[in-house]
């Protein structure tokens, strides 16, 4: 979910009882430098990541309009 640019610090906090700084730590511990710093650059200040920037609906993860569609 961190990894995931559309998914709040705050949904989460929400799922997993993480705060931002935990998270960015999880992060930091289990990814190689040059990715955390990839992801950090990409996450810092991102509108998606913190919900007081977003200007659309509540907590929650993005889901593609043709995600789980069914194949005919």
């Amino acid at each position: 979910m961190a990894w995931e640019d559309r998914t709040p610090f705050d949904a989460i906090e929400a799922t997993y009882g993480l705060n931002q700084n935990q998270v960015e730590d999880l992060m930091r511990d289990n990814l190689k430098k040059t990715s955390y710093v990839v992801w950090r650059k990409r996450a810092q200040g991102r509108k998606t990541k913190h919900v007081g920037l977003r200007e659309f609906g509540k907590v929650g993860r993005h889901h593609s309009y043709d995600q789980h569609k069914h194949r005919k």
